[in-house]
């Protein structure tokens, strides 16, 4: 790649797409199905493992340094949730890689010969000093290319008491077993990146192989896909959070809203109550005073009948009493009449008593003198 070709790949990845100002001059965006959602992430093992021995090639999906500065650029305003895509793209990769390891474990074990558990455990303690050997020197060999000269001298010594362990460890291994056996050459499989290791491996070859890219690759997809995981989780959990933090909102509001409802409810119940409480109260005074109005009515036509009655009954009693005045006057007249009769009567007779008493004496006069 020439010169200005990679300062404008250098320009992309850090201005993106639109570094000129065109936003037409990329027409495939990074959210397109297109695009490597690995890539995107800085995870692809297509570009972590591209010059080794498991070199695979080319992705199939579409790599651009500007649409993964689109990306980081985007990521910072919302969550986009690739990381659910890399996950599956790095945790079928490391299963492939799993299932290399078993096979080629299955191949040394049918291979080699089989030895005692307490040999492969001494055996195994050799690979494992081997295995920090390796390590320690790759660490020292970065922090030299990094100029950090003293921290180098310190891994370097911690290599020096490593190595006396393991020449401990292979005297045991080699007193535990024939020398015949001794001399063959054990291999064991890398557990990072499937590659075999052997036993009598020199410290350069151990250093190859723990500081090369394809055990750095591999170490380096497994941290990331460790890494997208915890992401993820945390992501999830948050959004969990946030689901439940809004489902507890909407409950309080539904809460709120039915406690509302309910003083609304109560609020119309005690309106309709005392409504009809006013009505009843109403209807009372209209009964009270429809019966008082039914009372003042029969009081008024039990007073008018009584005053009609004492009219009648007075008219009644002036006309018995006219009627008993008359008859007393007619009675005193009749009296008075019968005894004016009666006098009268009496008196006639008198004197028709009188008369003839007269008429008697006469008649005993004339008696007397004619018998004189």
């Amino acid at each position: 790649m020439s010169a200005q070709a990679q300062m404008r790949a250098l320009l992309d990845q850090l201005m993106g797409t639109a570094r000129d100002g065109d936003e037409t001059r990329q027409r495939v965006k990074f959210t397109d199905d297109r695009v490597c959602k690995s890539h995107l992430l800085d995870c692809c093992p297509h570009d972590i493992l591209a010059g080794t021995r498991m070199d695979l090639g080319e992705c199939s999906k579409i790599h651009d340094l500007a649409l993964r500065a689109d990306y980081e650029i985007a990521s910072k305003e919302r969550d986009l949730f690739f990381e659910l895509d890399a996950v599956d793209h790095l945790e079928s990769f490391i299963a492939d890689c799993d299932r290399r390891t078993e096979l080629a474990k299955k191949r040394l074990a049918e291979t080699q010969e089989e030895i005692s558990a307490e040999v492969a455990a001494k055996a195994e303690k050799v690979h494992e000093l081997n295995e920090e050997i390796g390590k320690l020197l790759a660490k020292a060999e970065q922090l030299g290319a990094e100029g950090n000269v003293s921290e180098a001298q310190k891994v370097l010594q911690e290599v020096e008491k490593v190595r006396s362990r393991k020449r401990e460890a292979e005297e045991e291994y080699r007193n535990s077993m024939p020398a015949s056996s001794f001399q063959q050459q054990k291999l064991r499989v890398c557990e990072v990146c499937s590659a075999y290791l052997g036993l009598h491996d020199n410290d350069r070859r151990l250093a190859d192989h723990f500081g090369g890219k394809l055990h750095l690759g591999f170490i380096q997809i497994r941290e990331k896909l460790e890494q997208l995981k915890k992401t993820v989780s945390d992501k999830q959990e948050k959004r969990n959070q946030e689901r439940l933090k809004r489902r507890e909102e909407r409950e309080r509001e539904e809460r709120m809203k039915r406690r509302t409802r309910s003083r609304s409810r109560e609020r119309r119940r005690s309106r309709s109550r005392e409504r009809r409480r006013r009505r009843s109260r109403s209807s009372s005074r209209e009964r009270r005073r429809s019966r008082s109005r039914s009372r003042d009515r029969r009081r008024r036509h039990h007073s008018r009948s009584r005053s009609k009655g004492h009219r009648r009954s007075s008219r009644d009693r002036s006309r018995e009493k006219s009627s008993k005045h008359k008859s007393s006057r007619d009675r005193s007249s009749r009296d008075r009449s019968r005894d004016r009769d009666r006098k009268e009567k009496s008196s006639s007779e008198r004197r028709q008593e009188s008369m003839n008493g007269r008429s008697d004496s006469r008649r005993s006069e004339e008696r007397e003198a004619g018998e004189i």
